[in-house]
C-alpha cells in the first residue's frame, strides 16, 4: 500500500474457483454479443459486503481489530449465485451483476456489523439498502448498451458453496487483482 495515499477498501467474500467458472460458461453465450457491457475479469469477480473508499492508514488496525467480533457473530453460510440482472433502465443500463440464492439473511446481517463498525470509527458509509450481487461488467455511457442481455440468464443457478472466509481488500490503481489487507475465517 502507498503510505502518501489512502487505501480504497472493501469487506467481501470471494467465489471459489468453481463457481467463478460456471458462470463464466454461462456467460459465453452473450459475451460478445453487440451492445454487451465490458465484463469485468473473473479473477476480480467477489461480493462486496462494505466499500468504504478511501480509509487512512492510521486506522486500518483498529478497523480490522473491530471487524473480527463482526465476522465472528455469523454463522456457516451457503451461497450460490443464481440468476442476473443489471442496474439501471433497460435503454441506459450501467451496470450487469449475478444475484445470490442461499443463507442471504446471514451475509446481509455481516454487512450490517460491519457497516455499523465503520460508523463506529466514523468512516463514511453509503446509507442505502445492501443488494448483495458480484459484477459482471459495466456499460461505458454513449456506448451501445442492450439491458436485455441479463434476461438470458434469469434461470442462472451456480454450484453452491459454503463461506470459508470475510476479507478486507484493498483496491489498487491498475492493479489486475486486489490486494489481501486481513482475512477471517468462519467456522
Amino acid at each position: 500500500m502507498n503510505p502518501a495515499r489512502p487505501a480504497r477498501l472493501f469487506f467481501a467474500v470471494d467465489p471459489p474457483a468453481a463457481a467463478r467458472t460456471h458462470l463464466q460458461a454461462a456467460l459465453e453465450p452473450v459475451h460478445a454479443l453487440p451492445g454487451a457491457p465490458r465484463w469485468t475479469d473473473p479473477a476480480r469477480w467477489h461480493l462486496t459486503l462494505l466499500f468504504l473508499g478511501a480509509v487512512p492508514r492510521d486506522v486500518l488496525p483498529d478497523l480490522a481489530a473491530r471487524a473480527a467480533p463482526a465476522v465472528a457473530a455469523t454463522p456457516p453460510m451457503r451461497l450460490r449465485l443464481a440468476h442476473a440482472g443489471r442496474f439501471g433502465p433497460v435503454r441506459r443500463p450501467s451496470v450487469a451483476w449475478a444475484g445470490l440464492d442461499g443463507d442471504v439473511a446471514p451475509l446481509t446481517e455481516l454487512a450490517a456489523r460491519l457497516g455499523e463498525v465503520a460508523r463506529g470509527l466514523e468512516l463514511p458509509v453509503e446509507d442505502r439498502p445492501f443488494r448483495p450481487h458480484l459484477t459482471l461488467g459495466r456499460w461505458r455511457p454513449g456506448q451501445p448498451a442492450d439491458g436485455t442481455l441479463t434476461d438470458r440468464l434469469a434461470g442462472y443457478r451456480g454450484p453452491a458453496w459454503p463461506v470459508g472466509e470475510v476479507l478486507l481488500l484493498e483496491s489498487r490503481l491498475g492493479a489486475p487483482l486486489y490486494g489481501r489487507l486481513t482475512t477471517w475465517s468462519l467456522a
